[in-house]
């Protein structure tokens, strides 16, 4: 597959949301997975989580307590 803006820019979401995984991000975007995991890391550095740190705790204490 061609590398392309927007074949990097989906790899990178679909990384982020755990969508995908490093080998099938990197084919999809015709990435090797250091160059991939490279660029990740950029991506990474200006892109905030989007989930709630307090709300994933819970969950998982509340998971703990019933097992």
């Amino acid at each position: 597959m061609k590398t392309t803006p927007e074949n990097v820019k989906e790899a990178h979401e679909a990384l982020f949301h755990a969508t995908m995984n490093l080998p099938a991000a990197a084919a999809h975007c015709g990435m090797t997975q250091k160059e991939l995991k490279m660029t990740f890391w950029e991506y990474l550095k200006y892109n905030e989580p989007d989930y709630d740190h307090d709300t994933e705790t819970m969950a998982g204490s509340l998971h703990n307590r019933e097992t």
